[in-house]
């Protein structure tokens, strides 16, 4: 684990380390926060969410919403956005689809594939960059407000 004053870097050797760091990342998210996740296909960005999702007690199925682009969640008190944006061609496709809509305070926003979106999407508060490295992967979270930085200081203890 590498920690500087805005990001940290962690090895997660496994699909067990990617779930809990998910779960570490549920106890210090909440609504009205964005979070961007970023990587290639495959590194492990909806695993995270299932992690994120099972720590806040979603005990139902937990997919990937590159076709639908949103799978929301609703839990007690507040939504869990999931958005997927792989499939948009155009960052105006954010706004036509309705999500602007979703950036509430009662809603938690995780974003796959912000370049897509970019201009048009909520600013983030946490970016979580997920990259293969062998059969492990590495995540490197870097906070971008002052909640992010606060959730970056949480996950690192």
């Amino acid at each position: 684990m590498h920690v500087s004053d805005d990001s940290l870097i962690l090895d997660l050797p496994d699909e067990a380390a990617t779930l809990a760091l998910g779960a570490r990342l549920a106890h210090c998210l909440a609504p009205g926060m964005t979070v961007y996740l970023e990587g290639e296909l495959g590194a492990g960005k909806t695993m995270l969410v299932r992690g994120l999702l099972r720590a806040l007690g979603f005990a139902g199925r937990v997919k990937s919403p590159t076709y639908t682009l949103v799978e929301p969640y609703t839990l007690s008190g507040f939504i869990v956005y999931h958005y997927d944006l792989y499939r948009m061609h155009d960052p105006r496709e954010w706004e036509d689809a309705g999500f602007r809509d979703d950036v509430g305070e009662h809603a938690l926003r995780l974003v796959e594939w912000p370049e897509k979106g970019r201009g048009s999407l909520p600013p983030a508060d946490l970016r979580v960059t997920l990259e293969l490295a062998g059969d492990a992967r590495r995540a490197h979270l870097v906070a971008l407000s002052e909640k992010g930085k606060i959730c970056l200081d949480d996950s690192a203890r």
